[in-house]
């Protein structure tokens, strides 16, 4: 098929209802009642009495909490992008890519090995972490509780 073959698609006449004629006054609707209106009818949501699918899928799925998850960063992973001596807070391991955000808690876990001795502020810091950084001769500051 051409571009030049191409027909016009007919389009089918809207049905006018209501207007005389074999159909008479009520335009096969019936008498009274909604879905005789114009404009009338139940929308497609409806479903007779019950909660529509919609509305009941949310509650199906589950619970997501909105509040802030800490962040978890290995020792592991500290003690390859840090120096001796350098101080570790939530904005230098985003700056050094190692966490995402900077709103939502950071939490130290003992994951790994450290031989640097490097300063923590402003972390939770799990037990385990916070022994092997004091073996090191490293130190933890500012520490906030868990509860």
């Amino acid at each position: 098929m051409q571009l030049h073959q191409l027909k016009p698609n007919k389009k089918a006449k809207k049905k006018r209802i209501g207007r005389g004629g074999s159909h008479g006054t009520t335009a096969t609707r019936g008498t009274k009642g909604q879905k005789s209106r114009s404009g009338g009818g139940k929308g497609a949501n409806f479903e007779g009495n019950k909660i529509p699918l919609f509305r009941r899928t949310p509650k199906l799925r589950g619970f997501k909490s909105l509040a802030l998850k800490n962040l978890v960063v290995n020792i592991s992973q500290i003690e390859k992008y840090f120096e001796n001596g350098e101080i570790v807070n939530p904005l230098t391991l985003l700056g050094k890519g190692l966490i995402v955000k900077s709103k939502a808690s950071v939490k130290i876990l003992g994951n790994g090995e450290v031989k640097k001795k490097l300063v923590f502020e402003d972390c939770l810091v799990s037990k385990t972490a916070e022994e092997k950084i004091k073996k090191v001769g490293g130190e933890v500051r500012a520490i906030i509780s868990e509860k």
